[in-house]
């Protein structure tokens, strides 16, 4: 599976850019008047997304939405991006402004958790675990040992608590 982090511009024309977990541009691509279920099926054509993220810095419905049916991290930048920093992001990758939003909001969000990204691959390769399977764990708020063991750790933990 080929978890990704789903930048949304919504708007008459509306765009979807993904990136990997490593922030490698996995697909972007946009049309006029799309619908929801455009949006989902964008979304699931380039993996699994274990975050949306919004170029604003209070998101649109839709991108509320779009992380609530994938049960992804909401990502919000602290202030709008800049139009100066999203053609600095973006520069040259893809083939309009509306993707350009699409991609730096996917850009920034992987920004904002590279480090994070960066450890769990290094610990999850001296263990043989899925690099990108504990990376998309630690980014649902599971510690890298947990994502690395596939959540039992949490689990049992959560079994003793309940008696």
């Amino acid at each position: 599976m080929r978890y990704v982090i789903a930048g949304i511009d919504t708007g008459k024309t509306a765009a979807v850019a993904c990136v990997d977990l490593d922030g490698i541009l996995v697909s972007a691509n946009s049309g006029r008047f799309a619908g929801m279920q455009w949006f989902v099926d964008s979304l699931r054509s380039a993996g699994s997304p274990v975050i949306v993220a919004s170029d604003k810095r209070e998101p649109d419905k839709t991108v509320e939405k779009l992380a609530s049916i994938f049960d992804a991290v909401l990502f919000t930048p602290e202030s709008d991006i800049s139009l100066e920093r999203k053609r600095e992001l973006a520069a040259g990758s893809v083939a309009n402004p509306h993707e350009r939003d699409a991609l730096s909001a996917a850009l920034t969000a992987y920004n904002a958790y590279a480090a994070k990204l960066r450890h769990a691959a290094k610990i999850a390769g001296a263990s043989d675990a899925p690099a990108d399977r504990v990376k998309a764990m630690v980014i649902r708020k599971y510690s890298v040992h947990e994502a690395i063991s596939g959540g039992r750790v949490g689990r049992r933990l959560v079994r003793k608590s309940r008696g």
